[in-house]
């Protein structure tokens, strides 16, 4: 039995050219067989390769022209969000080019932002990214980018401020008072997102209850004027034991305190108007007596794409 062609280091260990296929001595008639897949324009990979997201975005890269820049939601999960669609991929250039690859998004913009040699910097990405998001994906993308320290509000601000005829400038302005970098999961932010736009007083965020000096919890949502706290319940809680014991005694030392909580599970959050409705209950009980909560057009606004009201140029 004939051996199977040995594999060119080269060409081997990721996504490869055309041409660093060719010097590495592997043919066009070798890259049309099985042993090859071609994955973009004049870029390939071997078939016992298993691409990796960042393998994907340098295929990107490889099949688009060298002034190319990584942007938008796909500049973000660069940076290590496990969140939203991984294609098409997000480039942009300054200049007028256009190509029309299928799992590919080339931008065009009048002047690059702020980029370094491969992708923007994570506050234009996400301005980038506003253009095109509806509210509460780019409020769970925002509160993220926020905490984990790769952008501050007043950055956003003032990017969108000074380029306010960039896309996605107008949108960035309008969403930033609804971004909290305090929220610790994607889950926390959407049920918050949901509460505040359904009209409920807003909540604060993590934050410690402490009894005789001692931390016997950190609520995701608190409303200390109502003695109510809320909690998002993800899967650890059902699934760790620990976890599980922990906070059946976390439960008994907040009422042991007066005040009440509820929870929200995995599975209540597939539906937020669930989760709004058990925060205003929650609410009633310990003394608020404000509107109930209302899903018409604000609320709706949740899943539409960001407004835009014109921005005044800066002075």
């Amino acid at each position: 039995m004939a051996r199977p062609p040995r594999v060119p280091p080269a060409v081997r260990g990721g996504p490869f050219t055309s041409d660093e296929a060719r010097a590495a001595g592997v043919t066009s008639h070798m890259l049309r067989r099985s042993s090859y897949l071609r994955l973009f324009p004049r870029v390939w990979v071997h078939v016992d390769h298993v691409m990796t997201p960042s393998d994907w975005i340098k295929a990107g890269h490889l099949s688009l022209p060298s002034d190319a820049r990584l942007t938008g939601i796909t500049r973000i999960q660069q940076l290590g969000l496990d969140h939203g669609p991984q294609f098409p991929l997000h480039f942009v250039v300054a200049r007028d080019h256009h190509i029309a690859t299928d799992g590919i998004m080339l931008h065009r913009t009048e002047r690059m932002p702020l980029a370094d040699d491969a992708a923007v910097t994570p506050t234009a990405a996400y301005l980038a990214y506003c253009a095109e998001a509806i509210t509460i994906e780019a409020i769970m993308v925002g509160d993220w980018l926020l905490r984990e320290g790769h952008m501050t509000r007043a950055e956003l601000l003032e990017l969108a401020r000074h380029d306010h005829w960039r896309a996605g400038a107008a949108q960035a302005v309008w969403l930033a008072p609804h971004l909290d970098g305090r929220s610790w999961s994607l889950e926390e932010s959407r049920h918050r997102a949901s509460m505040e736009f359904a009209g409920l007083p807003k909540p604060e965020l993590n934050i410690e209850i402490v009894v005789d000096g001692r931390v016997i919890a950190i609520a995701d949502w608190g409303w200390l004027k109502w003695k109510t706290i809320g909690e998002y319940e993800g899967g650890h809680h059902q699934s760790d034991r620990r976890q599980y014991l922990r906070d059946i005694e976390r439960y008994a030392d907040i009422r042991d305190i007066d005040l009440r909580y509820f929870q929200v599970t995995k599975e209540d959050g597939r539906n937020l108007m669930v989760s709004t409705r058990r925060a205003h209950a929650a609410l009633v009980k310990g003394g608020y007596d404000g509107p109930p909560p209302e899903f018409g057009d604000r609320w709706r606004q949740l899943f539409r794409r960001i407004p835009a009201p014109p921005l005044p140029p800066e002075r």
